[in-house]
């Protein structure tokens, strides 16, 4: 008998960030508070140094690398990206989407406040939209537990049509150590009840490293690596040949 029985297979319930009729002030509050703890974890960091491959690739063509960062909540991690490559001297052209108009909004005034030079749009990965432009990377964090199997699959296939190098999809791992930080980290960095309540239920509905690697193949993606990072997130990463 397993000593956590709750972790044996996913749980997904509804999360109150996925609330449309979530009041905006609420959302807001949690996206700031997602946004200190991705500080504290490094979310940004855990992308950057494929990131900074892709650039190194891209180099002899003198053009900026092009990233789309999907469900990107309240842009945090884009502009964290977009800091960390001004620093390194790489040119970038970043542009971010989400389906929330709210999470859209938090995320242009954290930009604007930046002075960071990044682009918000509105797409909804699960409709009828198709992601258009020429783009070198598509990340996507923290999203893909959100999703059922079926959906999640369906995300990735067709992420991986967008870019032109690569696709970097972090998110949770669901074990032990993720949900004891679940229940610690977020009451520690934010006072948000969203928050509180979403971050258990996101371990619980993660996937595992090797459930990870189940979906890569489910969406084709044959060449894909899942790579473990602290504190208790993965990285598929999958780059076109």
């Amino acid at each position: 008998m397993t000593v956590w029985p709750e972790l044996s297979r996913r749980r997904r319930r509804a999360e109150r960030m996925d609330d449309p009729e979530l009041d905006p002030a609420l959302h807001a509050e949690a996206l700031a508070g997602l946004a200190r703890i991705n500080l504290f974890s490094g979310s940004a960091g855990i992308l950057w140094p494929p990131l900074f491959e892709a650039a190194c690739r891209k180099r002899a063509g003198h053009t900026p690398l092009r990233v789309l960062d999907v469900a990107t909540g309240g842009g945090d991690v884009p502009v964290r990206l977009w800091k960390k490559a001004r620093r390194a001297g790489i040119q970038t052209d970043i542009a971010a989407c989400d389906a929330s108009e709210v999470a859209l909004g938090v995320a242009r005034r954290r930009a604007a406040a930046a002075a960071a030079d990044v682009r918000f749009f509105p797409c909804d990965l699960l409709g009828d939209l198709e992601l258009t432009g020429e783009y070198d990377v598509v990340c996507c964090s923290l999203f893909l537990h959100h999703l059922p199997g079926d959906d999640a699959c369906r995300v990735l296939e067709r992420l991986s049509r967008v870019p032109r190098d690569s696709l970097l999809v972090s998110d949770l791992l669901r074990n032990p150590g993720g949900l004891l930080l679940a229940a610690l980290v977020p009451r520690l960095l934010s006072r948000s009840p969203v928050v509180h309540y979403d971050a258990l239920q996101s371990v619980r509905g993660a996937f595992t490293e090797s459930e990870a690697r189940a979906l890569a193949e489910c969406a084709g993606l044959r060449n894909a690596r899942v790579t473990r990072h602290w504190p208790c997130r993965y990285l598929l990463s999958w780059r076109r040949l």
